[in-house]
C-alpha cells in the first residue's frame, strides 16, 4: 500500500505523462510544428520520466528518490517551456508538470 506521498506522486506522474503526450501530439499537429521542436522533445522526455517514476514507486525501488528527483527536474523544465506558449494544450501541460514537480519533490525530500 503506497504512503500518502507516494499515492499523490503516482497520480501526479500519471496525469503529467498523459498531459505531456497529448501536448506533444497537439504540437505536432500545429500548422508549423518546427518552432515547437524543443517543446515536443521536453514533453516526450518528461512523459518517459513520469512513467519511470510511476513504475519505480509502484515497485518500491531502491532508486525511487533519485528517479523522483530527476522527474521533478524534467517536469520543471517542461513546465517552463510549455508556459511560454499560448496554446491550451501547452497551458494544461505546464500546470500538470508543475503539480508533478511538486509531488516528485516531496518524494525526494
Amino acid at each position: 500500500m503506497p504512503s500518502p506521498n507516494e499515492a499523490a506522486c503516482l497520480r501526479a506522474c500519471h496525469e503529467c505523462a498523459v498531459a505531456c503526450l497529448q501536448c506533444a501530439t497537439a504540437c505536432l499537429r500545429e500548422p508549423d510544428p518546427k518552432p515547437m521542436a524543443h517543446c515536443i522533445a521536453l514533453d516526450l522526455e518528461c512523459a518517459d520520466l513520469c512513467q519511470l517514476a510511476v513504475a519505480s514507486i509502484a515497485r518500491g525501488d531502491e532508486q525511487v528518490t533519485a528517479i523522483c528527483t530527476l522527474c521533478a527536474q524534467a517536469c520543471s523544465r517542461c513546465a517552463a517551456e510549455c508556459g511560454k506558449h499560448d496554446m491550451d494544450h501547452c497551458k494544461r501541460c505546464a500546470e500538470a508538470c508543475k503539480r508533478c514537480a511538486d509531488a516528485c519533490g516531496a518524494m525526494s525530500n
